[in-house]
């Protein structure tokens, strides 16, 4: 199977910018943010698992179903822990990059219930989603482990986009244990 990530038959891809949200008249969409170039990366500490999620964008990722979020972290000793990373991607001479990145933490009870209890800062989700669309980086709150499964999986799985990466976005991702 081809690496490519403009091969169709490639399930986990990162999304490249797409059109002109002006196209047109001119001032359609004019003042909008597109979310086109933006991809969520779910990076699972616990079972050494890192994956593409789109249904993150609206708060529907996998990890984030049958789950009610409370503003605190209190009662959640023994959750599991999530990293909803934001990578935007955009492309220069060399082809698509990574642009902008920035994690999020999400915590989810391990308790067998049908609703379980978790938490998520929105306002966390939003203000670093915007910083990454302007190609910031903030990853420096990720564990050692967290933070080098995510770099594994964009060396490994989209090789083209970490290669033309810059080297702080490659930095950021480098832990003691490299």
């Amino acid at each position: 199977m081809s690496n490519d990530i403009f091969d169709k038959k490639n399930k986990e891809q990162f999304t490249i910018l797409s059109g002109d949200s002006t196209g047109g008249d001119g001032s359609f969409g004019v003042g909008t943010i597109n979310l086109d170039n933006v991809t969520p990366v779910i990076v699972d500490p616990q079972r050494e698992d890192v994956f593409i999620d789109m249904q993150a964008m609206h708060g529907r990722s996998r990890v984030e179903k049958r789950v009610r979020f409370k503003p605190s972290k209190e009662g959640l000793e023994d959750a599991d822990l999530y990293w909803i990373v934001w990578v935007v991607v955009d492309r220069d001479k060399n082809g698509p990059k990574i642009s902008g990145i920035a994690a999020c933490e999400i915590l989810v009870s391990t308790e067998e219930r049908r609703i379980r209890p978790g938490y998520k800062s929105m306002p966390e989700h939003v203000n670093h989603l915007d910083k990454a669309l302007k190609g910031k980086i903030i990853v420096e709150q990720m564990d050692a482990p967290s933070k080098q499964l995510l770099r594994a999986f964009l060396e490994k799985e989209h090789d083209d986009l970490w290669n033309n990466s810059s080297d702080a976005v490659k930095q950021s991702l480098e832990s003691e244990s490299f």
